[in-house]
């Protein structure tokens, strides 16, 4: 009798948190929504018709919503691969017996507490400037025309600015699952023979399964969104180069005004990120399942 109570008490002290949480994501969501209907514009504001899916056909199959599509993926996928692959070499490299190790994790745990606005302005002015970058002149010194990235590559320049952001998360959670690796299971296999490679791929890798499927759960969510780097350095061009969903809705309903299609693009870049979500979640329940 004593725990029913106590769980009823849990609930109502629970109960206005609950509905402040709902309130927070269902009104903005729910305005979102009513806005993608009408021909919104902040130009004529007391003219708002509503126009039914026509937002939403303008959005799709707009060229740019394609260009930007592709973009996405293609940040999200580049940003993973990098992460993925340099923080399982830098989490095997942390769990050596290496000197100074302390200060090599702090180290590369400090770009992640760096905000990304102010990290898009050092790579931009400070490490990528065609003219007075660091990497500029270290290509003038070894004699090799300097690269204008953000002209030529700017979402490869983007996404190594985004992966240097999360490599120090993926490096932490891949670290410490490596170091609840039984130390025996590899000390047995030094006995057998094994080299490094062997233990590797048949020991440290299956290890980090759990861990690798969290990475990309947690970082794909946040890279759909990714908004402050683009604005920062390329404000989403040449052209569409640059741009993802995230900038493109911001550039609809912001820089031109359209209310109602940059809603619209909202609703549909919450319907995507709903359905990779779905996926990873899948992904992941398998994953921790097996």
């Amino acid at each position: 009798m004593a725990t029913t109570n106590s769980r009823s008490l849990a609930k109502i002290m629970l109960f206005p948190s609950v509905i402040l949480l709902l309130a927070w994501m269902i009104v903005p969501l729910s305005m979102t929504l009513y806005f993608s209907f009408l021909d919104y514009n902040l130009l004529s504001p007391g003219d708002n018709p509503f126009i039914g899916f026509l937002n939403y056909e303008f959005f799709i199959t707009d060229p740019a919503f394609i260009e930007s599509f592709f973009n996405t993926l293609l940040l999200v996928g580049g940003v993973l691969l990098i992460t993925l692959g340099g923080g399982i070499g830098l989490a095997i490299l942390l769990d050596q017996a290496i000197w100074g190790r302390n200060y090599v994790r702090i180290m590369v745990l400090a770009p992640f507490f760096v905000m990304p606005t102010v990290s898009a302005l050092v790579w931009k002015n400070m490490l990528m400037n065609p003219v007075n970058g660091l990497f500029a002149h270290f290509a003038t010194w070894i004699g090799v025309t300097p690269i204008d990235f953000f002209a030529e590559i700017p979402l490869l320049s983007i996404i190594f600015i985004v992966s240097w952001q999360w490599l120090p998360f993926a490096t932490l959670i891949l670290l410490t699952s490596i170091q609840s690796l039984d130390r025996e299971q590899l000390e047995a296999a030094d006995l057998d023979g094994a080299g490094p490679f062997s233990k590797f791929y048949y020991m440290v890798l299956p290890h980090l399964s759990r861990a690798i499927t969290a990475v990309i759960l947690i970082e794909t969510i946040f890279l759909l969104s990714i908004f402050a780097e683009i604005l920062v350095t390329t404000s989403g061009g040449p052209g569409y180069a640059s741009t993802n969903i995230t900038y493109l809705i911001y550039t609809q309903s912001l820089l031109q005004f359209d209310v109602g299609g940059g809603s619209a693009g909202g609703i549909v870049a919450v319907i995507i990120a709903n359905i990779v979500a779905i996926f990873l979640m899948r992904l992941i329940g398998k994953n921790l399942e097996g």
